[in-house]
């Protein structure tokens, strides 16, 4: 394993060689230029304000900003805190972003610093520079969050008001006026301007001429009130702006010229430019679409097969969610939310694969319906499709089809629109887009610590390992994966410590991806996040991308890390303690090594040193914390943050692991009567929850180990593997009643009328992954269910005309078939 850090806890040991902070008062150095390093007689780290080494200039040349995220398509305000000048006029400010993009800045009346964030092509954490001197120096350094257009705030944003009908505008009973508003508060100006932007990807597909373009096109109104609406009747645009058929409205200051580049702006969400397409598509819009449809179908047949290399799509619901490394939700359509599905409606959730495919950049998309079914678009025009360009992008960005939102938006969704919605030809985007049926699906291998804490290894063991440090919980030289944690003793109301610990902080990093730490807040006791030991913001934005990994954080106690080789860490707060909970793909076997053991599907040599040697199975507690001890992390590979002094203390200067930390064991730990009658009464059979109550005399500790542990099973039982069969396909003029093609699902047949069945009536999926029986023909004849329908039914009229006569027989003979005689 790499030191990954060696430059920081080396340059961090180096420059605070005693005990008790380092004042900077007298500091002559300067963070101008120098953000990020610790060298010299101050620092300009990120860590140095707990530790009170920072230069006295730190905050002005280390940006922070507010708001620190905005669409990736710019035109975002933003205001430098914590520094102020009143000597520069507005034209000397120039804010570059990424060394090569440079937008003007201002100073507002109170000498506030001001940037406006560029027209990007790309999701993420963008670096950025403030020059005050007009370009001469950019010493001022910052970063700024871009964002994919649908993660932004509807404040941030001007609102098509039935969005639906703006995009089927020309078809069928879809006319009149079209409307849009916004907030006019988030665009500070007495009148606007309002203008179409038209996206394009141009050149040979998959060469290196092949490029992204955002183009201003022509204004939709000038210099009107900024009354926050605007509404208008669209008429066809002229020819030569007919080739663009997705776009984006912008609203600016009327100030600005028309198609300004980078200005403070508010943006629609990007659509389908149906409203302005010429009088052929408003005259016949079906003959219109399905021109366009055939001409995408000629395009994919040129452009290569990008299906092979995506992921499978899990067989269930349950296995879509908990498999949350590979997959996370489709916003499109998520069961949270009130599945508000529009281009799935039978399904209540949607999960897309996290990771775009390595050499063509798509995605995998998997909808699932109530009973957890997976949906195919051989079944339904519900079913999940997979996407030439991933929704989300995919690293390096900014070209096609890489372009988070855009390049989907072209090659996936413009082409439902030809195909599925503005003409009646769905299946042949089916056709091209089929649903993956999940035959290929490998669940991921779990394993998890939490509580005081107790280990649950990814071939199933479970110990409990008391220590007090800092301990690799994992680590794989396959991808160059390294997790680690620190565990500290609970500290009680009244000051002492316990003889238990627990997680306190967990970071990660996988090759040269960034470091990510979650870590217990001290003053929240909340989670806190740290992004290469800076302190992470989610105030505005849950969803982060990063280097070589994607970052979620849902309702602040739980933190989902999904790295580029599709394992994925869960990291949350039950109780006093984090519980973190590990997902490795199939291609980690035989490649671990930790707390969590070998992933090999052998418990046995779950106990093995970083010598090699194994601890045998029944190893006694003690015995087991020299294992742990040995696990203990090495300060030149240390991932982990010391930006207190206390932190720096007690893990940095001292040994990993405390060799004077006396721990309780397992089997050492006494109740008294009623303490035990509690235990036992919230514990059960749960030894965890009943060693944790003990170690700790807290029952809510015990409580929150016992939710973990269930939450651990409870993922477990929905990573459980299912065999699938495959789809079945329904017999030609025929039908079938079942889309489910999981083991023990049994399909029935039916055939249209005029038709008969030649073979078995119904197949059913097989433990092996086959089916039974074929699926049988409907030949030309009279169905058997119908021959049997014409016999039946003569029978019925003979013996109704045999009951007739019987009955009147009997009237005639004075008889009441219905009683005695009278």
């Amino acid at each position: 394993m790499k030191p990954a850090l060696l430059p920081w806890a080396l340059l961090l040991l180096a420059t605070a060689p005693g005990p008790g902070p380092r004042l900077t008062a007298d500091a002559q150095e300067s963070c101008s230029m120098r953000c990020g390093t610790l060298d010299g007689p101050c620092s300009c780290h990120p860590t140095c304000s707990g530790l009170g080494m920072c230069c006295l200039d730190f905050r002005d040349f280390c940006l922070e900003i507010s708001p620190y995220s905005g669409s990736m398509m710019g035109g975002k305000d933003f205001v430098v805190q914590h520094f102020k000048t009143i000597s520069p006029t507005d034209g000397s400010v120039i804010c570059r972003f990424k060394e090569s993009i440079q937008t003007l800045g201002h100073v507002d009346s109170s000498g506030q610093v001001h940037c406006v964030s560029p027209l990007l092509y790309e999701s993420g954490r963008i670096p950025f520079t403030v020059s005050l001197d007009n370009g001469h120096s950019f010493p001022h350094a910052g970063t700024w969050l871009a964002v994919h257009p649908n993660k932004v705030s509807v404040m941030e944003k001007s609102t098509l008001v039935n969005e639906t009908r703006w995009q089927y505008y020309g078809t069928a009973d879809t006319s009149g006026n079209l409307s849009l508003t916004w907030h006019m508060e988030a665009l500070p100006t007495k009148t606007v301007t309002i203008e179409l932007w038209g996206y394009e990807e141009i050149g040979m597909p998959y060469s290196q001429e092949w490029t992204a373009k955002w183009s201003y096109l022509y204004p939709l109104a000038t210099h009107i009130p900024n009354s926050g609406s605007f509404t208008f009747t669209p008429k066809p645009a002229p020819p030569s702006y007919q080739k663009w058929q997705v776009g984006a409205l912008r609203i600016i200051d009327s100030k600005n010229y028309a198609g300004q580049k980078d200005v403070q702006a508010l943006w629609t969400n990007d659509h389908a430019l149906a409203w302005h397409l010429s009088d052929d598509f408003r005259e016949d819009p079906v003959a219109w679409a399905r021109t366009q449809c055939q001409a995408w179908e000629e395009l994919e047949e040129q452009l290569p097969n990008f299906l092979e290399e995506l992921p499978a799509c899990p067989c269930t619901l349950a296995q879509a969610r908990a498999d949350s490394g590979r997959f996370f939700t489709d916003y499109g359509c998520d069961m949270e939310q009130g599945s508000v599905c529009t281009y799935h409606p039978e399904a209540v959730h949607c999960v897309r694969s996290v990771q775009a495919s390595p050499r063509y950049g798509s995605g995998q998309q998997c909808c699932y319906s109530e009973d957890g079914t997976q949906l195919l678009t051989a079944d339904s025009s519900s079913g999940s499709t997979p996407d030439r360009g991933h929704d989300w992008g995919a690293p390096p960005f900014r070209t096609p089809p890489r372009v988070p939102g855009m390049s989907h938006w072209l090659y996936d969704v413009l082409s439902f629109y030809y195909c599925c919605l503005w003409a009646p030809d769905c299946p042949r985007y089916m056709q091209r887009r089929p649903s993956n049926d999940c035959r290929d699906y490998r669940p991921p291998s779990l394993a998890s610590a939490f509580g005081d804490p107790h280990f649950v290894t990814f071939d199933g063991t479970n110990f409990t390992f008391n220590g007090r440090g800092e301990y690799v919980l994992l680590e794989a030289a396959l991808t160059d994966l390294n997790v680690q944690v620190r565990a500290q003793p609970r500290t009680t109301s009244n000051g002492t410590q316990t003889r238990g610990t627990g997680l306190t902080a967990v970071a990660v990093q996988e090759g040269n991806s960034d470091v990510v730490e979650v870590r217990l807040a001290n003053r929240t006791r909340g989670l806190e996040v740290l992004l290469n030991q800076e302190v992470l913001s989610f105030t505005e934005q849950s969803w982060m991308d990063l280097k070589g990994m994607f970052l979620s954080v849902a309702a602040g106690d739980r933190v989902s890390i999904m790295l580029a080789s599709g394992a994925g860490l869960e990291v949350s707060l039950p109780g006093p303690f984090l519980s973190v909970s590990v997902l490795l793909p199939e291609k980690f076997r035989t490649h671990t090594h930790g707390l969590l053991g070998t992933l090999n599907g052998d418990p046995t040599d779950d106990f093995t040193l970083r010598s090699g040697r194994v601890l045998p199975p029944g190893t006694s507690p003690r015995e087991l914390f020299l294992f742990g001890a040995d696990w203990a992390v090495h300060n030149a590979s240390s991932l982990l943050t010391y930006d207190s002094w206390f932190l720096v203390h007690n893990f940095l200067y001292r040994p990993k692991h405390d060799p004077t930390f006396e721990p309780l064991f397992p089997g050492e730990t006494t109740l008294n009567p009623s303490q035990a009658q509690e235990a036992a009464k919230l514990c059960g059979d749960d030894h965890f929850c009943n060693f944790d109550v003990a170690a700790t005399g807290s029952l809510s500790t015990g409580n929150a180990t016992r939710v973990a542990y269930q939450l651990h099973h409870h993922r477990m039982q929905s990573l459980q593997p299912v065999v699938s069969c495959g789809w079945l396909a329904p017999p030609p003029n025929g039908k079938k009643d079942s889309n489910r093609y999981l083991a023990g699902s049994t399909i029935y047949f039916h055939c249209d009328n005029g038709y008969s069945l030649a073979g078995a009536e119904t197949s059913t999926c097989q433990a092996d992954g086959t089916w039974s029986s074929p699926t049988p023909k409907c030949q030309p004849g009279r169905s058997y269910a119908v021959l049997l329908g014409i016999i039946f039914g003569g029978l019925a009229m003979v013996a109704v005309a045999t009951l007739v006569y019987v009955l009147l027989r009997r009237r005639k003979g004075n008889i009441h078939v219905w009683g005695t005689q009278p």
